[in-house]
């Protein structure tokens, strides 16, 4: 029995009753202090711990039961069994197949860009987790659930719960306490919105940058103690309310990481003309006085940091800078 199958085998300790069919929905959540590297790639365990932030977007899963075949389905597309996703989610489901003979049809839509840096993979195998749970009978909890999930994507363990959410490390090699936690913070007023620039599916999965950078940055030794300041700091910037040295420290974190990428041989780079245009407004209007601030995953995207009061504000000043992605359910 290899490493995965061993660590499922040990969170799913009893059987539950299969169902016909199995459901869930599962948000997007947007790191604020962020996941980049992998101390084990094989499960999935961070280097370092995170933070997210849970949005109310995200995805739809269902999966049932298939007679020959897997199959499956994205945004009412079925996909070849040999595209990248079709490859991942498969190999997802060899994991708890109860027997080889089993085959499944997974019907899946995403409410943000598939593979553009907006967390679809997060919420992508964390709402597959879900419904596999729903399928199976499993009945486990949402920390149990956070371990599943992680095998999958590993910032998908984090869109497990809402709110404000730590992923914890951990330190043992079997990975059994690399989970995922909600925070006991209440803060009706944060928001966190996407800025989409651009729907297109990014040139180099976040998988292979994150090891690239791993490998072949010379700013990445840096990377480990600039996120134990970081977390540390925004913790308590968290539970004092301090927006904006919350936002400042998200900022500064993003930008760190996307440094490291840069820093890489040969560079990594997401950002492009519009995500810098985009950087540039967000300073000027906070020097303007709005309390605003972003941050960036894997990709050419901004997430805006601000309070719920502004919203009107914040929309208005972004559809007359006219930099965004016309068609976005989002911002």
């Amino acid at each position: 029995m290899n490493r995965k199958a061993q660590f499922v085998s040990a969170v799913l300790k009893k059987k539950g009753s299969q169902r016909a069919a199995g459901s869930a929905f599962a948000p997007v959540n947007i790191a604020l202090v962020k996941y980049w590297g992998k101390r084990d790639q094989e499960l999935n365990l961070p280097v370092t711990n995170s933070l997210s932030y849970t949005l109310s977007i995200g995805t739809h899963t269902s999966i049932s039961l298939a007679d020959r075949q897997d199959a499956i389905w994205l945004n009412d597309v079925p996909l070849s069994l040999e595209h990248p996703i079709a490859r991942r989610l498969i190999a997802f489901c060899d994991l708890f197949r109860p027997d080889p003979a089993t085959y499944f049809q997974i019907k899946t839509k995403n409410e943000v860009p598939t593979g553009a840096g907006l967390a679809s993979s997060a919420s992508g195998f964390a709402a597959l987790t879900m419904a596999m749970n729903d399928l199976f009978g499993w009945d486990l909890d949402r920390r149990e659930l956070s371990l599943l999930a992680r095998l999958g994507s590993g910032s998908a363990c984090r869109s497990l719960f809402d709110g404000f959410v730590e992923w914890h490390t951990g330190s043992r090699e079997d990975g059994l306490d690399s989970f995922a936690e909600r925070l006991d913070v209440e803060w009706p007023e944060f928001s966190v919105e996407p800025w989409i620039l651009s729907s297109e599916q990014k040139a180099i999965d976040s998988r292979k940058a994150m090891q690239a950078t791993i490998e072949h940055s010379s700013l990445y030794a840096a990377w480990p103690a600039k996120v134990a300041h970081d977390l540390s700091a925004l913790k308590r910037a968290l539970f004092d309310r301090d927006f904006d040295t919350l936002g400042a420290i998200c900022e500064n974190n993003a930008l760190t990481m996307h440094a490291t990428m840069i820093a890489t041989a040969p560079p990594i780079i997401y950002w492009t003309e519009e995500s810098l245009r985009a950087m540039r407004l967000v300073w000027q209007w906070r020097k303007n006085g709005l309390p605003i601030y972003f941050t960036m995953d894997a990709g050419p995207n901004l997430k805006l940091i601000f309070l719920k009061k502004d919203e009107a504000t914040v929309r208005t000043l972004i559809l007359s800078s006219k930099v965004y992605y016309p068609t976005s359910k989002c911002l």
